[in-house]
């Protein structure tokens, strides 16, 4: 259902110099055509850039092997072909897809039902409205630990939730992607990107000493204060920056998510909560039970492990049969709803929503697709860390480049762990002969990888977000979401750089154990 909403006009702002300049970065944005034809375009340029970069006999040797990597033409016939059989593929197996549409099943039931508005209301009245911005952050930033749950719940719940407190949800939307994508490694516990940054570094670390091992908590004392200092700077940015530049919103999320204020619908709605309350907590009660003991059949089938486990990798579906089943009980107990059929009308509502959203990841799935076939990426990013090798650089100066290098990188790669599989052989023995350990390099590309991710198209959740946004505003365009996140790239990249800085400079350990510096004798 779409959003009712009223805007009033905008509240003269201060003319200083932040205000000019976003600004003009938003005017400039939003010049750019549609979304849609944008990714189009860029098919285009990697198409006619690759060519060019094949033409010229370009090439670089993979870090840590021998193996030569050119870049690919897509203009031969051969690619033609292979992209006119493989560009479905490229749009179903589109990473976040998926994971949008299965979960959107169960919260589109939960919200038509009435009972995610009701849950938000009571929320609002309970929670501290001052306290309401940190608190969507932080969840954001502890939402890495399940997987995409941030943007395909936290981010449009916070939107919701301030739209619900007579705040502009666009406020909310932003504080939640900038904890959920910005804040991505940073955690107060230790994640499933721990491990897996963890084994590409020990593997570079081995080239210089092969005894070298690498722990999942690495990073972890580090991580932990980040999430903190992190939720400060976001609060900060969103309640002084971001939403004193958006329009006053005076709105609710729909007639469909404002619980009733008669004494019947009243009634009607706690019955729908208890019921609701039951169901969640015996769905949320097996699941764990299948999961936590020892055995379980969601633990990881081999190693019997918590994490990773199929409950882990397979959090979307768990994520929608928990919004799902509370959902149905809410709609049935309050008379929402009546039978199968308003819950599968509800399920069909909900994803008929996201025409233009599939629209777009079309598009944005074939230039991703080409963009990594083409091997431009690859390039660029080998390229500047030899550049950077060869630059003279050392001790904090090469890692603050080397974290402005990553969120440039950032930019069109978007996988962690596949830029780091290319940068890691690189930077890990260049930083070790220069006196710091493996997993400090680490904790530096990590911040960088998190930085950028906000205000980069390449970025799979881009579209979701910014499909989130027009719910609100119609109009909202590329450069506005740009313009939205970028004050928290620059306060983030600024804070988390500062923090290590200091970090290292009080040669604090960064995880159980872990020093900053090498003993004199590996390097």
């Amino acid at each position: 259902m779409p959003h009712s909403h009223v805007l009033e006009p905008t509240p003269a702002r201060p003319a200083s110099l932040t205000n000019r300049l976003l600004d003009g970065i938003e005017r400039v944005g939003n010049a750019l055509p549609d979304p849609v034809t944008l990714f189009v375009l860029l098919c285009l340029v990697v198409v006619l850039g690759s060519h060019w970069a094949a033409s010229t006999g370009m090439s670089v040797i993979k870090p840590g092997t021998d193996d030569v990597i050119t870049p690919v033409s897509l203009l031969s016939a051969a690619t033609l072909q292979q992209w006119l059989v493989d560009a479905p593929k490229h749009f179903a197996t589109f990473p976040p897809l998926a994971t949008v549409l299965v979960a959107l099943i169960g919260v589109g039931v939960a919200e038509r039902s009435g009972l995610l508005g009701t849950v938000l209301a009571r929320i609002v009245m309970c929670a501290p409205r001052r306290l309401m911005t940190p608190i969507v952050v932080l969840v954001g930033i502890m939402s890495n630990l399940a997987s995409d749950v941030g943007y395909v719940v936290v981010i449009p719940l916070a939107a919701m939730i301030f739209a619900s407190a007579g705040r502009h949800p666009l406020a909310g939307l932003a504080a939640a992607f900038a904890g959920t994508s910005a804040g991505f490694s940073a955690n107060l516990l230790v994640s499933t990107l721990d491990p897996l940054l963890g084994g590409l570094t020990e593997a570079a670390a081995h080239l210089i000493d092969p005894a070298w091992q690498v722990s999942a908590l690495a990073n972890y004392y580090f991580m932990a204060a980040s999430a903190i200092a992190l939720t400060a700077v976001a609060w900060y940015v969103t309640d002084r920056i971001i939403e004193p530049r958006l329009p006053q919103w005076q709105g609710n999320a729909g007639a469909a998510d404002t619980p009733r204020a008669d004494a019947a619908s009243r009634a009607a709605e706690q019955r729908g909560l208890r019921a609701a309350g039951l169901v969640a907590l015996l769905t949320t009660g097996l699941l764990l039970a299948l999961w936590l003991p020892e055995g379980g059949i969601l633990r990881d089938p081999v190693k019997g492990t918590l994490l990773p486990s199929p409950f882990i990798n397979g959090i979307v579906v768990v994520i929608m049969v928990v919004f799902l089943l509370p959902g149905i009980a809410y709609g049935l107990a309050a008379g929402s709803m009546r039978n199968d059929r308003d819950v599968a009308r509800a399920m069909g509502d909900s994803l008929s929503e996201m025409g233009y959203y599939l629209v777009m990841v079309f598009f944005a799935a074939q230039f991703i697709a080409l963009f990594g076939q083409s091997k431009l990426g690859v390039l660029l990013a080998v390229n500047g860390a030899e550049a950077i090798s060869a630059s003279g650089l050392s001790g904090m100066p090469l890692l603050l480049t080397f974290v402005l290098f990553t969120a440039a990188v950032n930019l069109v790669i978007g996988s962690a762990s596949a830029k780091w599989a290319l940068l890691a052989p690189i930077f890990v023995p260049m930083l070790m002969l220069l006196g710091f350990t493996p997993e400090a390099t680490q904790l530096a590309y990590r911040i960088g990888d998190s930085v950028s991710n906000i205000i980069s198209p390449m970025m799979v959740y881009f579209p979701i977000v910014l499909v989130m946004a027009k719910r609100y505003l119609p109009e909202y365009g590329l450069g506005s979401l740009i313009t939205l996140m970028l004050p928290y790239s620059l306060a983030f990249t600024l804070a988390w750089s500062l923090l290590m800085t200091v970090w290292i400079g009080l040669d604090i350990p960064i995880g159980p154990g872990i020093a900053i510096h090498l003993p004199t004798t590996l390097h």
